[in-house]
């Protein structure tokens, strides 16, 4: 199995979800072994994605470097991760990744319009060699070693439109587009309108998020019954793959958001919970990434 970039630059422009403005983001191809690195062409700042570069997680996973922040890179990010995109150049003239339709779906359509370009080095990933836990009250995140990927997450809202949801997903592009892109982030309304009067979430509406009065779902539909649990996946998904590589192993959480993942991510690093590995020790494991 070998590194993955895509074939062509492709562009897109949307708005953000906290400031509302309008936002140009351009993928485009990178050599092999460079990695994932953002471009902040307004500022001619570059940063790279690991957890050394994360400035927030309270709302979004944001990264920073120079005076220069990439904001909500958790859905772009989710996707290119589905895809088993290695090396990649994300250019924008702002500060935010657009939103699109609150979900991943828009990405994922995106990087198929790039095509994916095989190069010719090895792919590496990050496996997981030992259990990590990170915990707040009850909340907690954590991985296992596992020879497969799969993430497995809990919620419990006291809501009637949400309750208990609990999911399972073993980590393939096909089963990703299937069980996980559509997924849309959510919020209550109450919070919105606080965070708005905050100067935050001016891009949201019914168009971009599922958004919930104290009762029900103010949109028409859910994409999916359990849409809610489905969408922390795809931000686990995101989040997770700043550790620099796809990981193999089994990540669990109950009511994790994007701070704790951000300290799980920080403690694999710092405990040397992982080995790096390459073709000839995954070939078996049946990774199904799509062309």
């Amino acid at each position: 199995m070998k590194q993955r970039t895509i074939k062509k630059p492709v562009e897109v422009i949307g708005i953000g979800l906290h400031k509302g403005v309008p936002v140009t983001l351009r993928l485009e191809p990178l050599e092999e072994d460079m990695g994932i690195v953002f471009y902040r062409k307004d500022k001619a700042v570059s940063i790279p994605m690991t957890p050394a570069y994360v400035v927030d997680t309270q709302m979004a996973t944001v990264l920073g470097r120079q005076g220069a922040v990439v904001s909500t890179i958790e859905h772009l990010v989710s996707a290119i991760s589905a895809f088993g995109i290695d090396n990649l150049r994300i250019v924008l003239d702002n500060d935010e990744i657009p939103i699109m339709d609150g979900s991943s779906i828009s990405f994922c359509l995106l990087i198929k319009e790039a095509g994916i370009a095989i190069q010719t080095k090895n792919k590496r990933f990050l496996k997981i060699t030992k259990e990590v836990e990170v915990k707040n009250g009850d909340k907690f995140a954590k991985v296992l070693p596992s020879d497969n990927t799969i993430f497995s997450f809990k919620i419990d809202f006291d809501h009637p439109a949400i309750k208990k949801q609990i999911y399972n997903f073993e980590f393939s592009t096909k089963n990703y587009m299937q069980e996980i892109a559509k997924a849309r982030t959510f919020g209550f309304l109450k919070e919105i309108q606080y965070l708005r009067s905050k100067g935050l979430a001016l891009g949201g509406s019914l168009e971009n998020a599922i958004v919930l009065d104290d009762k029900k779902v103010l949109n028409e539909n859910l994409r999916y019954n359990d849409e809610f649990v489905r969408h922390k996946i795809l931000d686990a998904i995101g989040d997770m793959r700043l550790l620099g590589f796809n990981m193999i192993g089994r990540y669990e959480a109950f009511a994790s958001g994007h701070h704790l993942n951000h300290l799980l991510t920080k403690e694999i690093l710092a405990n040397n919970a992982y080995e790096i590995v390459s073709e000839d020790e995954v070939k078996e494991i049946g990774f199904a990434f799509a062309y």
